[in-house]
């Protein structure tokens, strides 16, 4: 009897951590799929253009239909474990990971996804180059060479090398002409 109590107490803990281990899973599904409905109702509600409409919700309802699909591979898979069979917690993983990338191909093929990644990549350059004209001033402010400064000084460099390029020229030609009288 006492060989059996630790083999329970053994399978007692692999089934907690295999139970805890699906629940978190399942709570992370749960969350990103709230954090992409809520992202893709974002865009389809910036979408202005009938189309867009229509096309960003036909996108979000093949997005919808494929994370409903893994749902129910999930608990079929669920249900062979309890009827028995081996299942291997990564197929439970892999299950959701290629749901992920199946939903996200789905809404990322749309006219509205991309008219809100561009809008948003045009958002950030803007925001960057705001940044990049406040640390500007701010330098300059301080007394500190700025990248305007700095440009300034190489186009100066680089015009009087240039114009000592072409003196040089010219002096060795004035030389090659007193040496040759």
């Amino acid at each position: 009897m006492t060989d059996s109590q630790p083999q329970a107490q053994n399978w007692n803990a692999v089934v907690e951590q295999w139970n805890e281990q699906f629940m978190d899973a399942i709570e992370e599904n749960m969350e990103a799929q709230a954090q992409f409905v809520e992202s893709w109702s974002e865009a389809v509600g910036e979408a202005t253009e009938e189309d867009e409409i229509s096309e960003g919700v036909e996108g979000y309802a093949r997005a919808y239909e494929t994370w409903m699909n893994a749902s129910q591979q999930m608990v079929e898979r669920m249900n062979d474990s309890i009827e028995g069979e081996e299942v291997d917690m990564d197929e439970f993983r892999d299950i959701w990971l290629n749901t992920a990338n199946e939903a996200f191909k789905d809404v990322m093929s749309t006219t509205a996804f991309a008219k809100m990644t561009g809008e948003t990549v045009g958002d950030i350059l803007e925001l960057q180059q705001q940044a990049d004209e406040a640390s500007q001033e701010t330098l300059s402010q301080l007394g500190f060479a700025t990248e305007d400064t700095v440009v300034e000084v190489g186009d100066r460099l680089v015009e009087l090398e240039r114009r000592q390029h072409a003196v040089e020229q010219k002096l060795d030609r004035v030389l090659d002409h007193l040496e040759e009288e």
